[in-house]
């Protein structure tokens, strides 16, 4: 009988090795906590008078580097952060490119878009207490993150083990549109539970040789604005990957957030909410783990690049003046910041550039990442049209300049429709074109992936 046990454990372990399919991926993941050390101006909220207050949850900058059988790879970042700024994004591929070979193309850097991190910004931080001081933290802040995003991908690279993906998906509900018609023909910030929403939880788990998961990445289209406070935390997003990494010991749980530029979190306002919110986030990862799980399978194939992004018509030096003599509030604060960078430039840009990024995932999945804050009617039009088995539609991810608006939400106006672009130094909102020349970018450089 003791000749006869080992005997049949290893028999057992040869039937689940026939049973298990076989890696045709090399992967790994890496962590690191991106939390500040010190009190410093937290970003997403333009009503905050005082810097942070503490620490509620711990922030992580998270790596997934995936390679195929050729030997192509594709880096993802993932980060507890309100956004991606451009020269974070510039540097970062940079030197990612430099270091480890993988071209800018094949690397995603994606922000969960909580409103309890830092700011990030390293010009002026307006509304702060005390702003030359909190500029100076925000740049200090920035490039110590560079560097640790860098390093992950590295570390990531390290680790890689033969592996398989796996993709499925589930379905959440917190995520509700916020826009409301306020039946004067504009529209409020407010719980608008016939608006359009996409309640989709795509899910890919990866694992090793052995079948031991080695990171799960999930995404869900909801903004990470459950929290109002003065304390640093990944919010609801942050609390799922807590609630995940904890049930799977050894997992790296990746956050990437969807269209959800006019998706709002409901209710909100409470820790306690965030926590329920993560832990039914978590909830339905875990729902979409016990699904049959879609094999993926094939090479890596990726396309990448920055639209000039147009403008709608450019104000002029007298329509500014008259505006800061006129205006008030935002209007008038806004009209000073673009003078000054009409002095500072000499004349106003037409466009921006614009990322729009495409990643084909072997042959069954392809994931799209548009950067800014893109409102849902992105994800629902993409996912109708680009005929592919899978297909994954993240935001947030490469640069977050601003709101991204649909045709209809452009029409239609308010925050999400050119508002919010007052707080910054754009010139105006987007032209009506915006919606038509992002998505065609998207079905070129998928077209181009074949």
């Amino acid at each position: 009988m003791k000749l006869l046990l080992p005997f049949c454990l290893v028999l057992a372990t040869l039937i689940y090795a026939a049973d298990a399919p076989a890696p045709v991926w090399k992967a790994g993941a890496a962590s690191a906590k991106i939390t500040p050390e010190a009190p410093m101006w937290m970003a997403g909220y333009a009503g905050r008078t005082k810097p942070s207050e503490g620490v509620e949850l711990d922030l992580y900058a998270k790596a997934l580097v995936v390679e195929d059988a050729s030997g192509g790879r594709f880096a993802l970042i993932t980060m507890d952060l309100v956004g991606v700024p451009r020269n974070v994004r510039l540097y970062v591929a940079e030197q990612v490119q430099k270091q480890f070979g993988i071209e800018p193309a094949r690397l995603a850097i994606n922000a969960s878009h909580t409103h309890s991190g830092p700011e990030l910004r390293t010009s002026r931080v307006d509304g702060a207490d005390d702003p030359a001081k909190r500029e100076a933290e925000a740049e200090t802040y920035t490039n110590r993150l560079q560097e640790t995003l860098v390093r992950l991908v590295g570390e990531a690279l390290q680790k890689a083990v033969p592996a398989t993906l796996n993709y499925s998906k589930a379905r959440c509900g917190f995520a509700m549109n916020r826009r409301t018609p306020n039946g004067t023909g504009g529209w409020n910030n407010f719980p608008n539970p016939d608006g359009p929403v996409d309640h989709a939880v795509p899910v890919l788990k990866v694992a090793d040789a052995a079948g031991k998961e080695l990171a799960v990445v999930f995404g869900y289209a909801c903004h990470c604005t459950t929290l109002g406070h003065q304390k640093f935390s990944g919010d609801y997003a942050g609390y799922a990957q807590q609630a995940l990494e904890a049930a799977h010991p050894g997992v790296t749980a990746m956050f990437m957030n969807g269209c959800s530029g006019d998706q709002n979190p409901y209710p909100r306002r409470t820790m306690e909410l965030a926590q329920t919110h993560g832990k039914s986030l978590a909830t339905a990862v875990e729902a979409a783990l016990t699904t049959t799980l879609i094999p993926l399978t094939g090479n890596i194939r990726a396309a990448y690049q920055e639209i000039p992004l147009a403008y709608d018509t450019l104000p002029t030096r007298e329509q500014l003046l008259e505006k800061q003599k006129t205006a008030t509030g935002l209007d008038k604060a806004h009209a000073g910041r673009v003078l000054a960078r009409l002095d500072a430039d000499g004349s106003l840009p037409q466009t921006y550039p614009y990322p729009v990024q495409v990643l084909r995932l072997g042959d069954q999945l392809t994931w799209v990442t548009l950067g800014g804050e893109v409102v849902v009617d992105y994800s629902l039009r993409l996912k109708s049209e680009i005929k592919d088995p899978l297909v994954w539609v993240s935001a947030y991810t490469n640069d977050v300049p601003s709101y991204i608006p649909s045709l209809r939400v452009w029409k239609e106006g308010g925050y999400e429709g050119g508002d919010a672009m007052k707080w910054g130094t754009h010139p105006t909102r987007w032209s009506a074109k915006v919606e038509d020349h992002i998505t065609s970018t998207v079905h070129e450089l998928r077209k181009g992936l074949d």
